[in-house]
């Protein structure tokens, strides 16, 4: 006979399952730093983590773009965030990190300067981004994440990558 049932627990959640409110108050991030800021970006939309590789160069494309990359037989778009995002001219060391990426179905890559952890976020540590009028556009923000003394620009990447500027999920769909 078969047993049906699932185990839920975990050997981190100490024998008791999380609940559903439990959990959707919290918001699991990936951290990484550009230039002198860290941002984070929801985990689930991480695929992998890679080390910055030449990329092919696009003629015609955005400087943020700094190319393509064949990623296991896809095509990969690579954006350098430091460009996006104006902080300056990059440097490619052995920390640049391409976060690979899985927005609506289509797979990008975004180079930052390193990665620095996962990090759980409950909705009391975020708070909303201020209001910039037209000096800094937040509609790409989620918020500001605050973990003792750190800041985290949290970045609803959803949003960045398919908006109508970077044109790359609409563009990579055409394609």
């Amino acid at each position: 006979m078969l047993n049906n049932t699932r185990d839920t627990t975990s050997p981190r959640s100490n024998g008791a399952a999380p609940s559903a409110s439990t959990a959707a108050n919290r918001l699991e991030v990936v951290t990484f730093k550009l230039g002198d800021e860290e941002y984070g970006i929801d985990i689930q939309k991480v695929q992998e983590l890679r080390g910055y590789d030449a990329v092919t160069r696009i003629a015609n494309a955005p400087d943020y773009i700094k190319g393509v990359v064949n990623l296991r037989g896809i095509i990969v778009p690579i954006i350098d965030m430091r460009i996006k995002f104006e902080l300056g001219a990059p440097t490619y060391d052995q920390f640049t990190v391409v976060i690979v990426l899985n927005i609506a179905g289509r797979v990008v890559g975004m180079v930052v300067d390193s990665v620095s952890d996962v990090i759980t976020l409950t909705a009391e540590q975020i708070k909303p981004a201020p209001e910039m009028g037209s000096v800094l556009d937040t509609d790409y923000l989620i918020g500001l994440g605050t973990l003792d003394e750190r800041m985290l620009i949290l970045v609803d990447i959803d949003r960045l990558m398919s908006s109508e500027e970077m044109g790359l999920i609409e563009a990579a769909a055409t394609v």
